[in-house]
């Protein structure tokens, strides 16, 4: 078969772009972005050819897929219409991979990355899987059982999965500009765990995750005692985390992550006990761990000279205060300063104050304007960027990549770029300053 994913630097365009090729198909792409991204690492490893202009051929047997952020008028994929070409949603085409194995599906409104990454990287060295990260990675070898796939909730697009095993990590308000409330979100959620066919594991401390209704068997996990796996006697150090888990009152071992922050022990939780329950050892589990890596862009760290450069995906506010939390465990004694990319307008005006009081909570803020490929300005009046640091405290506005002369005279702190967009360049800007 041959596929032309439209928006393929995307994250999960570009993930999908991957495993389609690893499947044994043909794919090939375009993107608007010119500029390198971290995401096509994996696109160039595979030889997948991708376009930034229209002057190629669009083969007649093509299958069209797109990512969300390409509209319903842009030339690319008008010209893929134009030609009566087949077009696919990015949703259903995962939806139709992973049928072919024993999936593993990781929903949630944060943590799903790390917790997908966790459970992949234990699998990949024990019982062998293939993985599909909403980062940018992904790989498929047909030999493998399992497929662990991060679910993304985004446009409802985890409903056109029915896998074998899910993990919940949270539910919160997320994507108002795909749901009417909160009340249709865990309504979504609701479903999803319906079309989980053997069992679901679960946040039981989360609220409105004890507020699904299913019929599927949920394990519950968390610190409170009625939950099925208890986390007990938690340490949060400069060198990571440890703790203890139990499963119905029996311990089932003591567990360290160099990670940091309490969210990542909720998030190793969830994976321990997913991975033991398919039969991998405690004590390989136990090891594993300890060699974790996060994905790109998840609180991925540079030292330049005395300052510590921490790019992450943190884009809600319930985010940017958890990632700080960790900040201030790892760097105790030093100064934490924020960069944040707001995305999207609809998110910016639906958490407003969320995001103030989450700025607030480090030492210094710098605000980039909003970054949207998906929403006009002239439907969002009066949101700004500037009406965020009119309101937050210790926050300046950065209005471009180049204006760094006050990001400079952060040098010797931990900085931290948060946000969902592309931070590279910034990140790149930033580190030429200081070494000038």
């Amino acid at each position: 078969m041959k596929y032309y994913c439209i928006g393929i630097k995307g994250a999960g365009m570009s993930t999908l772009a991957q495993i389609l090729s690893d499947l044994g198909n043909k794919v090939s792409g375009y993107d608007d972005v010119r500029d390198y991204k971290f995401t096509q690492v994996g696109l160039d490893k595979r030889n997948i050819t991708v376009y930034c202009d229209q002057n190629h051929e669009l083969e007649e047997d093509m299958i069209v897929t797109h990512s969300m952020a390409i509209s319903p008028d842009h030339p690319e994929l008008k010209r893929a219409k134009e030609k009566g070409l087949t077009i696919k949603k990015y949703s259903e085409l995962v939806g139709e991979i992973i049928a072919l194995f024993t999936s593993i599906s990781v929903a949630g409104t944060h943590g799903k990355t790390t917790t997908s990454s966790m459970i992949r990287h234990i699998l990949e060295n024990t019982l062998g899987c293939n993985y599909f990260i909403g980062s940018g990675s992904g790989s498929v070898k047909k030999e493998n059982k399992y497929f662990v796939i991060e679910s993304d909730e985004f446009n409802k697009h985890f409903l056109d999965y029915h896998p074998q095993y899910a993990v919940i990590t949270n539910i919160e308000k997320e994507h108002m500009e795909c749901y009417k409330d909160l009340e249709d979100i865990v309504n979504s959620y609701s479903q999803f765990a319906s079309q989980t066919e053997k069992f679901v594991v679960a946040c039981g401390d989360d609220e409105n995750v004890r507020k699904l209704k299913t019929n599927t068997k949920i394990f519950y996990y968390g610190l409170k005692d009625e939950n099925d796996i208890v986390i007990k006697n938690i340490t949060l150090a400069e060198t990571g985390n440890e703790f203890d888990i139990f499963v119905e009152n029996e311990m089932l071992g003591h567990f360290s992550v160099p990670l940091f922050g309490i969210h990542m022990v909720f998030n190793a939780a969830a994976a321990i006990f997913m991975c033991h329950s398919l039969g991998v050892d405690i004590e390989k589990i136990k090891s594993l761990l300890m060699t974790f890596k996060n994905e790109e862009h998840r609180f991925a760290e540079q030292q330049v000279g005395n300052t510590v450069i921490i790019d992450d995906y943190a884009h809600h506010p319930t985010e940017i205060k958890k990632t700080l939390e960790a900040v201030r465990q790892k760097y105790p004694s030093k100064k934490v300063v924020v960069v944040f990319k707001p995305n999207t307008y609809s998110r910016t005006r639906d958490f407003e104050q969320g995001f103030i009081e989450a700025l607030n909570a480090a030492d210094q803020a710098y605000i980039t304007e909003i970054e949207c490929n998906r929403e006009k300005p002239e439907d969002y009046p009066g949101v700004t960027s500037q009406r965020l640091v009119e309101k937050a405290e210790n926050t300046k506005l950065l209005t471009s990549d180049n204006d760094m002369q006050d990001l400079k005279n952060e040098k010797g702190n931990v900085i931290c770029f948060m946000g969902c967009a592309y931070l590279s360049n910034l990140i790149e800007n930033f580190k030429k300053s200081i070494d000038e």
